[in-house]
């Protein structure tokens, strides 16, 4: 079955014109046996069929690393710094495990309120051997740090993620938000100085449904 799967990754990073090392498809393969194991305890996602993560799931959230990559290689970067990207809501690791894999030039911090997803990222990072990638128990409001990068995947209103997460975005940052159907309505509820600048369509390998991503930034 994991041959299976394995291949199936390996066609959809193709179909998306991924570049990525077979020691990344071995990572992304171990994250999903970790993500299953882990599951069976703390319920990190209601999916549990294998088939269903991959497609749902990793490819789902790989289709957003060619946008985040783009956006990343137009800011100025120093030697040897990676860039701090902030995950909101990233309960079992999708797509902050996944960005942090593909892309080793940022530093993907995972923030979530469940104490039991955070543990998840943590050890996801020990096991993976990720440098770049930790897991934070806490509430996106609280955060004191700030981020040039605010991602996040199904996670609540495009209004609740921009108004929960403003004061950690860094300034001239973005928020990067994975949403299924172009969502119309939340964008007319955005507040008159958030603006939308961009939206991506995703066509995800295996996965017959409406992915888009949107890209925003304060006026």
């Amino acid at each position: 079955m994991s041959q299976v799967l394995r291949t199936q990754l390996e066609q959809g990073v193709q179909a998306l014109k991924l570049d990525l090392a077979p020691a990344q498809i071995d990572l992304l393969m171990s994250f999903m046996d970790l993500l299953q194991k882990w599951n069976k305890v703390y319920n990190l996602t209601s999916v549990r069929d294998p088939q269903e993560m991959l497609t749902h799931h990793l490819l789902d959230s790989l289709a957003a690393v060619p946008a985040l990559l783009r956006h990343v290689s137009s800011l100025p970067l120093e030697e040897g710094k990676r860039l701090p990207l902030l995950d909101v809501g990233s309960g079992g690791g999708l797509p902050g495990v996944v960005f942090a894999i593909c892309c080793p030039q940022i530093d993907v911090n995972c923030v979530d309120t469940v104490g039991k997803k955070a543990a998840f990222i943590q050890q996801v990072a020990a096991s993976l051997r990720l440098p770049n990638l930790r897991g934070i128990h806490d509430r996106v409001e609280n955060l004191k740090t700030q981020y040039p990068v605010i991602s996040c995947r199904a996670f609540a209103s495009l209004v609740d993620f921009t108004t929960w997460s403003r004061k950690a975005l860094a300034e001239g940052g973005i928020w990067f938000a994975m949403k299924g159907k172009h969502p119309d309505e939340e964008i007319a509820a955005l507040p008159a100085d958030v603006k939308v600048f961009h939206v991506e369509p995703l066509a995800v390998p295996g996965l017959d449904a409406e992915r888009c991503v949107i890209w925003l930034k304060i006026k």
